[in-house]
């Protein structure tokens, strides 16, 4: 273990007491790389550079290459030596790095070196690290990118939303879902209620919709060619989700689709096997093998986990796709699935044994607001205000055992429907009433069309408090009807939550104050 300073972390100077990082899962310490090779021969990034998960000591570097190199990153003075990024990754390479400072801003400069050992083009990537002790921190979430054909609009200079996000200067990004819509075309205009047209930008693998594995690829890549994304996602730290987009609209396991769209493949396993690796491949999230859950990074890799930023936040992120139930009507009288048995005991379980002071849990589908497919309901809410059923029981088993474990400050964040709303859920006006109140804050979409308001559903008694929609059903970014959430936790653990728009101005706000 060699020691650098703070200062070292941010600008590569000299050494003293803190530990330098060390790679997961056992990757060495090289000496600086010296000699650049010719610009016309370099690798190059063309889609950016990203860190995510990042926690109180440790982070995932993110990188794509040109062609096939290995991934480098700079810290504190110090070389790491990371992956090799082949075309089986699309060019994708992780770097998780362990053993950082707390409470400290790290400079990572990452690049690829090829087979001759020519170093190729660089960037820096930016973020912090929690602090261990109690320190203001900030984030923004809300999802929903590039959908409902509202993709990159050069002429209204891409996708502001982003920009808007990244002027915030959050300490890190919650990404709640449909990270890409791969059942979503985009065509080169597309003309709006008033007359207007939208223009564009298309590439082949977003004019249809995703069926092969390049298809996926393709729809991540397409993002991360907007500038605004680019440079947001280069200073701040991502913790993604997904959610159905990322494979197609509304789906479970073992659905087969009647979309006649799809002329290659129906099996909605067979998508979203190609989705998930597409997915894991882009974001940048922890790799199984660091994690233990499998050796090739994608097929096994967890994506419910717990991302701790010290005593005053920890963020559990839900996964409410992957053991997703059929869509029916929800009012069957036994056990449905939205999280499944082993995630509902691992959210249970990991919320009761947190000691941060807020426990902020994503989820990807919203808990009260009645979300249909076509006869059936897509959301956990099943449009009866009544007793729990169906779904309705896993989150009520949730809410019941946080009760009974007299757990305190857990708010729930989400996106999924297009438009911003705050919730206050109370037993007072529940069917099931075993459960303290709480919040729910829903921001989105960021770059996609605005619909809303959905009918809620009363089982767990919601207030609405707050709610800003679309003018019209599918509006375009252009109206400015784009949401994210924002999260401030001061020093003395007060979390104000807004809820603004794409110019930045803040719609709503609160203030809450943790209780004991």
């Amino acid at each position: 273990m060699t020691s650098i300073s703070r200062r070292g972390l941010i600008s590569g100077a000299g050494a003293t007491a803190l530990t330098l990082p060390v790679l997961a899962g056992g990757g060495s310490v090289l000496p600086a790389q010296a000699s650049p090779a010719q610009r016309f021969e370099r690798l190059t990034l063309p889609s950016g550079v990203q860190t995510g998960d990042v926690t109180t000591s440790a982070a995932v570097l993110w990188a794509r290459s040109s062609g096939e190199g290995r991934l480098m990153a700079r810290i504190g003075g110090r070389t790491f030596r990371g992956p090799l990024a082949t075309s089986d990754t699309d060019f994708t390479a992780h770097l998780p790095v362990q053993g950082l400072p707390a409470g400290t801003e790290v400079e990572a400069e990452l690049w690829f070196v090829d087979g001759r050992g020519r170093r190729g083009e660089s960037s820096v990537a930016r973020f912090t690290t929690g602090s261990v002790r109690p320190r203001a921190t900030s984030f923004v979430w809300t999802g929903d990118t590039a959908g409902q054909g509202w993709g990159i609009n050069p002429e209204l200079g891409g996708m502001t939303g982003y920009r808007a996000m990244h002027e915030t200067r959050p300490d890190f990004f919650i990404h709640a879902g449909d990270t890409i819509y791969a059942d979503g075309p985009l065509a080169e205009t597309v003309v709006e209620p008033d007359g207007q047209v939208w223009r564009n930008v298309v590439t082949p693998e977003v004019s249809k919709v995703a069926e092969t594995l390049a298809e996926f690829r393709g729809r991540h890549r397409y993002n991360l060619t907007d500038d605004n994304v680019r440079r947001f996602y280069a200073d701040t730290p991502v913790i993604a989700q997904w959610d159905d987009h990322e494979t197609t609209n509304n789906w479970y396991p073992g659905e087969v689709l009647t979309d006649e769209r799809y002329t290659q493949e129906k099996r909605v396993d067979v998508l979203a096997a190609r989705g998930r690796r597409a997915w894991q491949e882009y974001q940048p999230v922890t790799p199984s093998h660091v994690r233990g859950r499998g050796r090739d990074g994608f097929a096994e890799a967890r994506i419910y986990r717990k991302i701790s930023r010290g005593p005053l936040l920890d963020v559990f992120c839900l996964d409410m796709r992957t053991f997703k139930d059929p869509n029916t009507d929800g009012r069957e009288p036994g056990l449905r699935h939205i999280l499944g048995e082993e995630q509902t005991d691992w959210l249970i379980r990991s919320v009761r044994a947190s000691r941060a002071t807020w426990k902020v849990i994503s989820a990807d589908l919203p808990l009260g607001i009645v979300v249909p497919d076509g006869q059936a309901q897509e959301s956990l809410s099943n449009a009866d205000p009544g007793q729990p059923l169906g779904k309705e029981l896993e989150i009520a088993r949730v809410l019941q055992a946080f009760k009974r474990a007299r757990v305190r400050n857990v708010v729930w964040i989400t996106a999924d429907v297009h438009y911003c709303a705050a919730h206050r859920y109370d037993p007072a006006r529940a069917a099931f009433d075993d459960f303290d109140p709480f919040w729910e804050f829903v921001a989105g979409p960021i770059s996609s069309g605005t619909f809303g308001a959905n009918a809620m559903d009363q089982t767990f008694g919601p207030e609405v408090v707050f709610s800003k929609v679309a003018d019209y059903p599918n509006q375009s970014p252009r109206g400015g009807n784009q949401f994210f959430g924002h999260a401030a936790i001061s020093a003395e653990a007060e979390m104000t939550v807004g809820l603004r728009d794409t110019a930045g101005q803040t719609l709503w706000e609160t203030t809450l104050t943790p209780q004991d």
